[in-house]
């Protein structure tokens, strides 16, 4: 069984920086491809950042792309968001996700198999 604890959420004026970190079990960042997700009040869980189980390759959605980085450091079993320049908009409730298969769905939600609980990240205009 998978776990993920992500951590590293709060309140931060627009502009500023958080960073995000989400603890697995062992070899988890080896074994499955992860993930970062993000859920706004009243609206559906988004992408924001994934990567590959290999480590090498990583994709975000447009919205964050040139201010977020995904990261894994596999000695410390933890996945990272790095996030810069942040705005109101990237408020929310942010999850990291683990999948077993690989696919081009990597922004989908349904194809993750693991949750963690969620962090809230509140960004202030």
């Amino acid at each position: 069984q998978v776990q993920l604890f992500e951590s590293g959420g709060g309140l931060v004026q627009a502009g500023g920086s958080l960073r995000l970190s989400c603890a697995a079990s062992e070899d988890t960042f080896s074994t499955f491809d992860t993930a970062w997700f993000r859920q706004a009040p009243g609206k559906e869980r988004e992408f924001v950042a994934g990567i590959r189980r290999s480590g090498g390759i990583r994709y975000y959605a447009d919205s964050v792309t040139g201010r977020f980085t995904i990261s894994v450091e596999s000695a410390e079993n933890t996945m990272y968001l790095q996030m810069n320049s942040l705005k109101a908009a990237d408020t929310g409730v942010y999850y990291c996700a683990a999948r077993r298969n690989s696919g081009r769905n990597y922004y989908s939600q349904s194809a993750y198999n693991y949750w963690g609980q969620g962090t809230q990240v509140t960004v202030s205009s």
